[in-house]
């Protein structure tokens, strides 16, 4: 039998969740991967970049800040690899930048906001903006017995009905894997995760939201056609910079959306 005051901690800790979800957001959080991605946003919300970082030294993290209505906005992206000079896309960069931008700036939501390839088949064309239900991974396999289900990290996104509703977007799965081109395994574990879009960083920012109790939704423009007769790579070169407009737009409505709201009211 569990001693009387663990009983009234989580008393305590059920009411603080309950009052942490009526509370007006005050700090959004944008995590996004590629500079292309994220520049549309900063100048819209005319946000600055940091000039002393408030990441570990030497990394190379960029976070511009600034405020846009009631809102605390910061939009951090992973930076340019030092050796290569490449935007550091992919799940290992999401994860740790996730990860050090929620213990430093204490974010009430985050925003997974990026570009994506999306399924013709499930409905996806270019340009489309998906507000992902749930994330996965189809690229971690472990053929053993619950180590497999691990490897799939499935997880739902916060809750957002009355955003979706309200601004009538599409909502979708959304599968993440450190490769842009898709093997045949590949393939079909995303098939297995019912997914509409691919990325690769989602379910990685889903982890670290999870593992610090963040609220995170995700937020996924088609830049190009998977189950379409266009080379993936060439179609996202030619698609990013409109399909990055449109996420800007997408994510300045969200976010007037979001502005004067709790996380309940989502």
């Amino acid at each position: 039998m569990a001693p009387p005051h663990d009983d009234k901690a989580a008393a305590a800790a059920e009411v603080n969740d309950e009052s942490t979800a009526k509370r007006p957001i005050s700090n959004v959080l944008f995590i996004i991967a590629m500079q292309t991605e994220a520049s549309p946003l900063v100048n819209k919300f005319q946000l600055v970049e940091e000039p002393e970082s408030v990441f570990p030294k030497g990394v190379p993290w960029v976070r511009y800040y600034g405020k846009y209505k009631d809102l605390n906005i910061n939009i951090v992206c992973p930076g340019k690899d030092k050796i290569l000079g490449v935007d550091s896309v992919g799940t290992v960069s999401a994860s740790l930048l996730t990860y050090a931008s929620i213990q430093a700036l204490q974010p009430d939501l985050i925003i997974n906001a990026g570009t994506a390839g999306g399924f013709k088949a499930k409905g996806a064309s270019i340009g489309d903006v998906f507000l992902a239900s749930d994330v996965a991974f189809h690229d971690r396999r472990i053929p053993i017995p619950v180590f497999d289900l691990y490897g799939v990290g499935s997880r739902q996104a916060f809750p957002t009905p009355n955003l979706a509703k309200e601004l009538n977007l599409k909502v979708g799965k959304l599968s993440t894997g450190d490769s842009l081109d898709m093997c045949a395994q590949d393939e079909a574990a995303i098939v297995a995760n019912d997914a509409t879009v691919k990325d690769m960083e989602g379910a990685a920012v889903a982890y670290a939201a999870d593992l610090l109790e963040v609220p995170a939704i995700f937020l996924k423009a088609v830049t190009d056609i998977i189950d379409g007769d266009k080379p993936t790579a060439e179609e996202f070169l030619q698609n990013l910079a409109a399909v990055a407009a449109a996420l800007d737009l997408a994510a300045t409505q969200v976010v007037d959306f979001i502005n004067g709201k709790s996380c309940s009211e989502l």
